[in-house]
């Protein structure tokens, strides 16, 4: 089988980004528990605000109308994401991805295991507009991973093709999408992508509720 890094996205234009957090455990068995925990978090996308911590961005997974569902992410599905501050006008204040590609592989036998997602802009389900609601092109694409390799997991976001949406836009959106992937390109996004695959490995689930 292909390594998770081996089901990348091709890097051919704009920005790169990766952003990875890794722990070692003491046992395979360990290991692979953790692996599917940390899993179970990457696809359940309307939690990841918890995830990451105060201060993020809030992400909803939402079929194919736009509606909200509370279900695990799956090819297919839709991505809204809030972030703070002012949104595009494409997205009546949202950013917009597609889940395009969800690849599982390998098991507790194997050397390697994994679950990746790549998720890629478009134009917002909920209305006709061909706009792509984002503040980076469609070519661009974030690819995230959770993975066991022996007796370490990790989780990582991989950012390909990076480049501002600021051309088929109006014009509050030209100026805000540039803003934010200037922003982004001097390291304030990699806050977000941090904080959420450090949480994909380290929250904690109780009995009573989830806590940090």
């Amino acid at each position: 089988m292909k390594t998770a890094l081996e089901q990348l996205p091709p890097q051919e234009t704009g920005r790169q980004t990766d952003f990875t957090h890794e722990q070692r455990f003491d046992s395979l068995e360990e290991a692979h528990q953790a692996f599917q925990a940390a899993a179970g978090r990457m696809l359940s996308v309307n939690n990841w605000h918890a995830y990451s911590g105060a201060g993020s961005a809030k992400f909803t997974l939402c079929n194919n109308l736009g509606v909200e569902v509370e279900v695990i992410a799956g090819e297919g599905f839709f991505i809204n994401i809030d972030l703070p501050g002012p949104g595009p006008d494409a997205g009546d204040g949202l950013e917009w991805v597609m889940v395009e590609r969800l690849v599982s592989e390998g098991s507790a036998h194997t050397a390697e295991e994994y679950v990746l997602m790549t998720v890629r802009p478009v134009p917002d389900p909920r209305t006709d507009d061909e706009q792509i609601a984002h503040f980076y092109k469609e070519a661009s694409t974030s690819t995230f991973i959770v993975r066991r390799d022996g007796m370490v997991v990790s989780a990582g976001a991989h950012g390909r093709n990076e480049t501002p949406n600021n051309e088929d836009v109006d014009l509050y959106d030209k100026i805000r999408n540039t803003a934010i992937a200037l922003m982004a390109r001097v390291g304030l996004s990699g806050t977000q992508w941090q904080k959420l695959v450090n949480g994909l490995i380290d929250y904690k689930e109780t009995e009573h509720g989830k806590t940090t």
